[in-house]
């Protein structure tokens, strides 16, 4: 594992930590908001490309509102009303984005600073990373004790294993924010990649993207993905759902829910460069966002701007405002208990 400077913020030195495998694939993670800087990847000809959207220095995940590539939590995705009733009592959450919370709040896990660890192992190299999330902390209860550990394997998977402990009841909800262009980050949209989901239902959503609490079948839908479809070849529907997202921005309820166990979740190709990519999760939902808020104004690597659907999402998660919507998985923490999620990415190409 190589480490190196980043930059500052608030004072404090941020570093930068480069994983490789014996395939020379390679991921770089800094410690600012345990976050995923770069993951460089082969196609069907061995040349090697970086995939995933972000910054060439620290300032720009400092200012980021688009999440790239971050740590996502206390609570990813959404949660209306900016306001979770947990054993009677009423928490306030930070309304960030509209009238509702999204991802943790105005400084959530994103935009803090871990304590990094290497714990490589002669199999693969690993980053442990860790944060402590204090008692009211953007509104939650209950002091969090967070550990993200990323660790990049021979056979070119990125897994990332979450776990987290809390000393008063809370709630939790762990993702990672990486943007995918499997051609290469900066290198056009991502309308024409393959998408196939492991997930007969989605979740619909309102006109602020809150869940309505139905669990609705995808068949006959344009959120159909249960066969390998292109993500544009549907996006510009008349419909309902789609107008609302201003493309896909839904959570996917996801089939095999084996808990502790990763199953399939989602298998993404990328004809021009061949390159696969499929997603693996314990978790039972999918975040499928198609960028749309993206509006080209980023300054990215390489001199690139990201302009809208130039990345894509697959967020591994509990359902959005599950605190408040009892039918959904539970996403309540209690002292004594430890939340575990693992998600793996695993790259091929052909």
């Amino acid at each position: 594992m190589h480490k190196k400077a980043f930059g500052k913020t608030d004072g404090q030195e941020v570093d930068l930590y480069t994983l490789t495998n014996n395939s020379g694939v390679e991921v770089a993670i800094t410690n600012f908001g345990a976050t995923v800087v770069s993951l460089k990847v082969p196609d069907r000809q061995g040349k090697f490309a970086d995939v995933v959207l972000g910054y060439d220095d620290l300032d720009g995940y400092v200012t980021d509102k688009a999440h790239f590539g971050a740590t996502v939590g206390r609570y990813a995705n959404r949660i209306a009303h900016g306001k979770f009733v947990l054993n009677g009592t009423t928490y306030p959450l930070a309304k960030n984005n509209g009238e509702n919370h999204l991802h943790g709040g105005i400084r959530g896990f994103d935009k803090v600073l871990w304590t990094a660890k290497d714990v490589s192992t002669p199999a693969a190299a690993a980053l442990q990373l860790n944060y402590l999330s204090k008692d009211g902390e953007e509104g939650y209860p209950g002091n969090l004790s967070a550990q993200v550990t990323y660790t990049l394997a021979n056979n070119n998977e990125l897994r990332i294993d979450y776990a987290a402990t809390t000393d008063k009841d809370t709630i939790v909800n762990l993702t990672n924010h990486s943007y995918f262009n499997l051609a290469g980050q900066g290198q056009g949209d991502i309308l024409q990649h393959q998408l196939r989901l492991d997930a007969s239902r989605f979740t619909p959503v309102d006109a602020t993207l809150i869940p309505a609490g139905e669990i609705r079948s995808v068949k006959g839908t344009p959120f159909d993905f249960t066969h390998s479809t292109a993500i544009g070849s549907r996006i510009g529907q008349d419909d309902e759902q789609l107008k609302l997202g201003q493309g896909y921005d839904h959570n996917f309820v996801l089939d095999d829910d084996i808990r502790g166990k990763p199953v399939l979740a989602a298998e993404v190709y990328e004809p021009t460069s061949g390159r696969t990519m499929e997603v693996w999760t314990t978790e039972p939902g999918i975040q499928f966002y198609t960028g749309n808020f993206l509006d080209g104004t980023a300054h990215g690597k390489a001199g690139r701007t990201y302009p809208r659907r130039s990345g894509f999402c697959l967020e591994t998660q509990h359902f959005p405002d599950s605190p408040n919507k009892p039918k959904f998985p539970s996403t309540i923490l209690k002292p004594g208990t430890r939340f575990k999620s693992t998600t793996i990415y695993k790259f091929s190409a052909r």
